[in-house]
């Protein structure tokens, strides 16, 4: 049973954030309550999304080359909390299929995340997003407000501040380590994201590189796109909503020193800075950062 849970993560985490035997004894199970897989037609594509819990709805992003399923642990402990936890894979992303490139475009993204939500009759929600989710999840508020309770980042967002010196050296070198296209390169993308790097067998590893590698022209093109969005969210206006950040203090991807940064950029919001925590709090401390997020709720409970 063990080792099927440990291969069960392993496959869903597309972005390779991959959890290994040693990590998952010390982090939540990635999946302890019933959470349904459902999809439907938006624009010239299908989106596909997890479901779990009832009350008010929370619609959580994932972030660049990812998909729905690194929300598993979070998503059950929001709905124990009393709580509905919609996730997509976002348009163009995993089991998202036939949206087409210019799709990936964040704006592009937000318009059919309305549609989505229109679908779904939902007339209120809180919105929160993991690196560029969160940046997405901003844009989301800041053309529904109405329709937004609050805004939440669940780590780091993209559009505040320069990648992190490790990833600046790595691009430097010529290796992006987001799409690494060698066992050595994917080892490097593994130990930016996590505070503790799992232990990833060899074969899940090539599959992976192969898949990177094989589709390297969508991926490079992806990254093109996200990457025109730098500095966006110092641009916008400031949020009309609660606004809450949790950082991690170990991440490496966006460096905490700049977190002053985002003080300005996200004038008026709370921001919580989370020891031992990385990139990718959400897998690796979803608990805690669920606990967080529960607590800023509870503040905006009567919005």
């Amino acid at each position: 049973m063990r080792k099927f849970t440990l291969r069960l993560v392993i496959i869903v985490l597309v972005v390779s954030v991959l959890v290994g035997s040693g990590w998952l004894n010390r982090a939540t199970p990635a999946s302890t309550c019933d959470i349904a897989t459902r999809s439907t037609q938006i624009g010239s594509g299908t989106l596909s999304y997890n479901q779990a819990g009832t009350g008010q709805p929370i619609l959580l992003l994932h972030g660049l080359f990812a998909e729905k399923e690194q929300w598993n642990g979070m998503m059950c402990e929001l709905a124990r909390a009393g709580y509905q936890a919609i996730a997509p894979d976002l348009p163009g992303y995993a089991k998202s299929t036939g949206f087409t490139v210019k799709d990936y475009a964040l704006e592009n993204q937000v318009a059919l995340l309305h549609q989505f939500v229109e679908q779904l009759k939902i007339q209120s929600l809180d919105v929160a997003g993991s690196s560029m989710g969160g940046t997405i999840a901003t844009l989301y508020s800041q053309l529904y407000p109405n329709q937004v309770r609050s805004l939440a980042f669940i780590g780091s967002p993209l559009g505040i501040t320069n990648w992190a010196t490790s990833v600046r050296k790595s691009i430097i070198e010529g290796i992006n380590p987001f799409i690494p296209i060698t066992k050595e390169q994917f080892d490097l993308e593994i130990s930016l994201l996590f505070v503790t790097p799992p232990t990833i067998p060899d074969e899940v590893k090539t599959e992976k590189v192969n898949d990177y590698v094989n589709r390297n022209r969508n991926y490079q093109q992806t990254w093109d796109i996200v990457n025109l969005y730098d500095d966006v969210l110092c641009q916008l206006p400031h949020s009309r909503v609660p606004t809450l950040a949790i950082w991690g203090q170990e991440d490496k991807i966006y460096d905490i020193r700049d977190v002053d940064r985002s003080h300005r950029c996200l004038s008026g919001s709370q921001i919580i800075q989370l020891p031992k925590a990385g990139h990718l709090l959400l897998i690796e401390n979803a608990q805690e950062a669920a606990s967080n997020y529960l607590g800023f709720l509870k503040t905006i409970k009567n919005r």
